[in-house]
């Protein structure tokens, strides 16, 4: 049997020379230069990109008024310029606009957002429930857990993203969402 304290001596000793060799190897993996080799995470945003992650959809079924719900997500902006998302559309809706949460007279109130949503330079924007997102009115039918819908997202870049969000169950309290020229739901 090997002394305790020896055996620590022993792992504290070896750990930073493996942490060395792990990190010897690792950094000449880095270095694959071939044609075939796929872009890593840092090539691609030194290139500048428009991302979309964690998209989804609140889904309308058992809520008060299935005909509208939102959808959510986290767009990044690797680009040296700031863009605009500026337009959104939906084969499962009949109408989408670009929303927001804002006071108005001292209470909150959902309304289209003037002039599009602005994502920084090199930098994101969340688009949450109580903040922006993309409103999804007239839909086609009920959205159920698991369903899928398709989102298509336009930039003042010109550019396009096409994004597939699924469908969650919904969560927020009853009537957070309102019909079109309503008190609560004014342009």
């Amino acid at each position: 049997m090997t002394n305790p304290a020896l055996r620590a001596r022993r792992v504290r000793t070896l750990l930073p020379a493996l942490a060395l060799a792990l990190t010897a190897t690792g950094l000449a993996g880095c270095g694959d230069d071939s044609p075939d080799a796929a872009p890593d995470a840092a090539t691609s945003s030194a290139s500048g990109a428009i991302t979309i992650e964690d998209p989804w959809v609140r889904a309308t079924t058992g809520t008060e008024d299935p005909t509208m719900t939102a959808a959510f997500m986290t767009i990044d902006n690797e680009t040296d310029e700031d863009v605009v998302l500026v337009k959104a559309s939906s084969p499962d809706a009949g109408m989408v606009q670009l929303h927001e949460m804002a006071e108005a007279d001292g209470t909150m109130v959902m309304q289209e957002v003037d002039g599009g949503i602005t994502v920084k330079a090199h930098g994101g924007q969340l688009l949450q429930p109580g903040g922006y997102h993309v409103m999804l009115m007239d839909l086609t039918g009920e959205l159920a857990p698991g369903d899928e819908v398709e989102l298509t997202l336009e930039f003042s870049d010109g550019s396009s993203q096409e994004v597939t969000a699924p469908v969650k169950e919904f969560t927020e309290e009853e009537g957070h969402y309102h019909s079109p020229g309503t008190e609560e739901h004014s342009h």
